[in-house]
């Protein structure tokens, strides 16, 4: 039964958003960093966007990636981001193993969060952004 499931807390596991680039361009990317002392392995990461923008109901697509093994102290890029969606809460659920057991929580930037005044140090990336472990 469902009950029976053990509930393990996920741990030293974060995403981050992140503004790259120069002067004359930008780019907004998503990362996963592992910041656990050993691997992480059959990752699945769902992203989506939803909520409401100019009084309007939006959703943006759904969709998934798949990591075999994410090393220890170690950030994968997940995947690129657009400022138009900003407006919305953004949602990461993140699955994993460590060994046979099984990991996972939902990260959710949520509207209107991800902008300079929440930027923090994102480590093992060393960049600025916003991050949620």
């Amino acid at each position: 039964m469902i009950k029976d499931i053990p509930v393990n807390e996920v741990k030293n596991v974060a995403v981050a958003i992140v503004r790259e680039g120069d002067e004359h361009s930008e780019d907004w990317n998503v990362y996963l960093i592992n910041l656990n002392d050993f691997p992480i392995t059959g990752v699945f990461i769902t992203s989506k966007g939803y909520g409401e923008l100019n009084n309007e109901v939006r959703k943006t697509s759904e969709l998934r990636w798949f990591y075999e093994n994410i090393p220890a102290r170690e950030v994968v890029k997940v995947e690129a981001i657009v400022e138009d969606v900003f407006g919305l809460h953004n949602e990461y659920w993140v699955s994993y193993y460590i060994g046979t057991e099984i990991f996972d929580k939902r990260f959710i930037f949520l509207a209107e969060s991800i902008k300079p005044e929440n930027f923090t140090n994102i480590p093992v990336l060393n960049e600025r952004g916003v991050m949620i472990s």
